[in-house]
Order: C-alpha cells, then structure tokens, then sequence
C-alpha cells in the first residue's frame, strides 16, 4: 500500500485568500475507505488531519490538509451500484434533468466522477451519447466493458480540451459529489465552461454545509471532502469564471445535499429565486463566522457523551458491541467518537467490504447474515442513515432481544 502523501494548502480553493482560520477541530483519522486486506495488515496505517477552516473573504469551509489524490481515488473500492436506493435516485436525477434541459436525443453528457455509470446509464436510457471520466481505473474499465465509455483519468481543463476535440460540446456536464473532492476548483470548473455548449448546463450534487449543521451530519467530514459547500461562496466563485448558479434543489442524498444548476452567464436560462432564498438562510445561520461551528463541536461533544454513557452501561453489563457499516464516513463516525475500544467486530451488506478489515483499528468486516452465527447483543447502526432499512431487515434480532443504537443525528436505542 502507498503511503499517503499530504500537503498543506496555505489560500482558499475558491477565491485564494490566504485568510484562512481554523474553525471545526476533528480528531485524525486513517484514510476513510481504507479497508484492508488479510496481507496489507501489518502496513501501518497513519491518521491524517480533518479540521476544517473557514475562509475569513469569502467564508468557504476546507480541509487544508490534503492527501494525493491518486491515493484517495486511484483504487477506489466503492461502487455507486452497491449503496441502497443510489441507483433509483440517479434515474430521477436524469429523469429531473433531461426535462429542464430539454435537449434532444443523442446529445452528449459527460459525467466527471462517474464511478460505475449508473448515472450515465440513466442518461443513456433517453438516448443521450454518454461519456464518463474517473480515475478508479478498475471501476472505469467495468463501466467500459457494460458500454458505458469511461476515461481513466482525473478531470482537467487539459482533458475538457481533450473531449470537446473528439466528441463536441457537451448539453449536460454532471459531477456527483466530486464537487467537495477537487483540490484545484479553478481548473474543474475552467474544464467544465470550456466543454459546455452555449446553452447546456452544469449540474452537481454535493452535501450541503446547512444540512451538515441543522442535523449534526459531521461524518461528510473525510480526507476525499477537501470542500464543505453553500451557495453564496458558490455563486461567487462561478460568477467569477463565466458562469452562474441559476437554480439549486435540497435533496436527502448523504443527510442532506444541493443539487446545483449552472449554465454560462452569457445563456439565456433564468434564475430562480431559490438562489436567493438559499442564500438568506444561510446569512441567518451566520455560516461565515467560526462561533458558529464551535456550537457544531459543542453539540458533536454532547452526541459523543450521551452514547458513551449508552455503550458504558453495556459493556458493564457484559454485553458485545459491533458496528452496521463499513463506509468512508463511518471510518470518521468511529474516530471522532473514539469507538475504537467498544467495538469488537464491524457488518456490511457490501461484498466488497466484507473480508476485510477496518481502517486503523482492523476490525473484520463481515456479512450481516453471521449476525444470527455470532448473537450480539447490541448494534450500533454506524451507516445511521440506512438505521430504518436496516432495522426492517433485522427484526429478528430484535425480536431475540437485540438492542441497536442509532447514534446520529442523536442517541436513540432501540428494543423490544
């Protein structure tokens, strides 16, 4: 395995301030999708910096402390296809898109991050030419061979270049998620107003900073989130580079995320006033000042005590802990509420993770069917946002006296 290699920026991604303050302590953590092999065990596997910083200019939270890409990205094991109900959202995301756009048939839409191509099946669905860029080679060669052609390589301004030479403009640009992942933002969005036609859109999903504070949702906080975004440091960030957010939708996606709209500010498309609304809120929220994400951390320290004083309880009573989830934010869940000394094994439904071993602490990850094989006593529901799914799922195991406890967005047990 390579060790991974960081840097600290020193200016903001959006409008390079160097006016940066620390605003969200965290505690490190292990890289957060770093589930290991039997035969990578005896690597060591350091913890890396997650405080987030508050631009003092344009007031856009960032992870200053970033790991090389290739690390992070360039073996990526997560399949879009594998995350419960990702799959149907991602055909009412193209549904919702290609009746705003209204383009016609066999327009091109080209996906930056587009892991297994289930978004761009969706578009392809509707008769769209469809191309993909990521860099997680073995994921982007599957998503070839299923006819969903893929570029195994990071996005640039050099590679918009690239495409627009070989496959024209684009009527639909869409980057899910990867909006919080890109350290250079100029060159992304460079890239995108480069291939964009005159009309087309560029569309993102992203988590949104709002949802993150309302409902304590800190575990979007990893090393592959360098940028915790909102609007306002958004708009004035495009505005900047010949573009303009012209409509923003809230969607449940990962606890509460935006999807974005822009378009180049010489089209025609008009803006709604959703913008606007969105950025008022976020005024009212005082998301430009530091006091406010020190009440973030108090109520993160409040969540923490009340389910150490939970798992406490049981592990004086005798009973065995594990974990329900094996994802890139339960790696974050796990180290900034110090679980590491509860827990004695971790379930995934994901057959990718299982056999494996969790980041930094090496817990095995296993199918949730050994649940039944191995009666623990009590569940923590890490992948909190499934609690319900799971829970149905599992009812036998309450029903046999089980307890599970959903930690987020706050302590909650529950039992027969």
């Amino acid at each position: 395995m390579t060790l991974a290699i960081t840097r600290n920026r020193t200016n903001c991604r959006l409008c390079e301030s160097p006016d940066l303050e620390l605003a969200l302590p965290m505690r490190a953590s292990p890289i957060g999708d770093a589930y290991v092999t039997k035969e990578e065990l005896s690597i060591e596997q350091l913890s890396y910096p997650l405080s987030l910083h508050l631009c003092k200019e344009c007031s856009h939270l960032q992870l200053l402390d970033v790991i090389d890409p290739q690390v992070l990205f360039g073996n990526y094991i997560y399949s879009t296809s594998t995350s419960p109900g990702l799959v149907a959202h991602f055909k009412r995301y193209a549904d919702e898109v290609v009746n705003l756009v209204n383009c016609p048939k066999d327009s091109l839409v080209v996906e930056i991050g587009s892991n297994d191509g289930s978004l761009l099946n969706a578009f392809k669905d509707h008769g769209m030419r469809v191309l993909g860029i990521d860099p997680a080679k073995e994921i982007a060669l599957k998503a070839t061979k299923r006819g969903l052609e893929t570029i195994p390589t990071f996005f640039t301004s050099d590679i918009a270049k690239s495409v627009k030479a070989q496959y024209g403009s684009a009527e639909i640009v869409a980057a899910n998620n990867v909006f919080a992942h890109v350290d250079n933002m100029i060159d992304l969005i460079e890239g995108v107003r480069h291939l964009l036609s005159p009309e087309g859109i560029f569309v993102f999903e992203v988590s949104y900073l709002v949802d993150m504070i309302q409902k304590n949702v800190f575990d979007t906080i990893y090393h592959e989130h360098v940028c915790h975004h909102r609007i306002a440091p958004l708009e004035s960030f495009l505005n900047k580079h010949g573009m303009c957010l012209f409509n923003v939708q809230r969607i449940d996606t990962k606890g509460g995320s935006i999807r974005g709209f822009a378009k180049l500010t010489t089209s025609n498309r008009k803006v709604e006033p959703i913008v606007e609304t969105l950025i008022e809120l976020e005024k009212k929220m005082k998301l430009d000042r530091v006091d406010t994400f020190k009440n973030f951390v108090t109520n993160l320290d409040k969540i923490q005590n009340d389910l150490t004083e939970v798992l406490n309880d049981l592990r004086e009573k005798g009973k065995t802990i594990v974990g329900y989830g094996a994802s890139t934010p339960v790696t974050t869940t796990v180290y900034q509420f110090e679980l590491g000394p509860y827990l004695d094994y971790m379930i995934d439904d994901n057959p990718i993770k299982q056999g494996r071993f969790s980041p930094g602490h090496h817990f095995p990850v296993i199918p949730s069917e050994v649940i039944y094989e191995k009666n623990p006593d009590c569940i923590i529901i890490l992948a909190w946002q499934y609690a319900d799914l799971i829970i149905k799922k599992h009812q036998k195991f309450l029903d046999q006296g089980g307890i599970f406890v959903i930690p987020l967005p706050e302590v909650k047990v529950v039992s027969q």
